[in-house]
């Protein structure tokens, strides 16, 4: 990958980051003044909004730990910023700033929400731990993320940029000359 390939994929992974985190904030923000001591809004199906703090970890594990989550969120984005940085093409730089900006995200509550370091959460399927716009993103990212690094693993896997609207490699020239 080129240098200047490599600072697209880094700039696009920022402005996910950066988009992803603007969700969840304004999300949570919406959630707090608009649900606060009301009745879940049935949406549709199962879903449906209704506001709750999660002080634990993914899928309400952990509950109580609060802020002794940080060190572990901060340590899984340098983990992806790591194992992402030899994970060329779009689809590895927007998995990268979903994850990134999911785990900002959570952060940002944790530390400067007054939440005792709770998460908001408020996207309820009822069959499913509560969640929120960065917990979407964390688990889409790091699917995407996985799926990416298992494509670059297969040896018959292109090399290269890779996505939609990407053209097939060019087929190799025959070796000996046509007679």
């Amino acid at each position: 990958m080129t240098a200047k390939a490599g600072r697209l994929s880094w700039a696009l992974a920022l402005a996910v980051a950066v988009v992803v985190l603007a969700v969840d904030q304004s999300s949570k923000t919406w959630a707090l003044q608009r649900l606060a001591g009301r009745d879940p809004i049935h949406v549709l199906g199962s879903l449906q909004l209704a506001l709750s703090f999660n002080s634990g970890v993914a899928f309400s594990l952990g509950q109580g730990s609060g802020l002794a989550v940080v060190p572990i969120a901060l340590a899984v984005v340098l983990v992806v910023v790591f194992v992402a940085r030899s994970l060329p093409g779009r689809l590895a730089a927007t998995s990268v700033g979903l994850v990134v900006g999911g785990a900002v995200g959570n952060l940002v509550d944790r530390l400067l929400r007054s939440h005792d370091g709770a998460v908001v959460d408020f996207i309820d399927l009822q069959w499913w731990p509560v969640f929120n716009a960065a917990d979407a993103a964390i688990v889409v990212g790091g699917i995407l993320l996985a799926l990416v690094s298992m494509r670059r693993a297969d040896p018959s896997a292109p090399k290269g940029r890779s996505g939609p609207g990407t053209p097939p490699p060019a087929a190799k020239e025959a070796e000996a000359p046509c007679r």
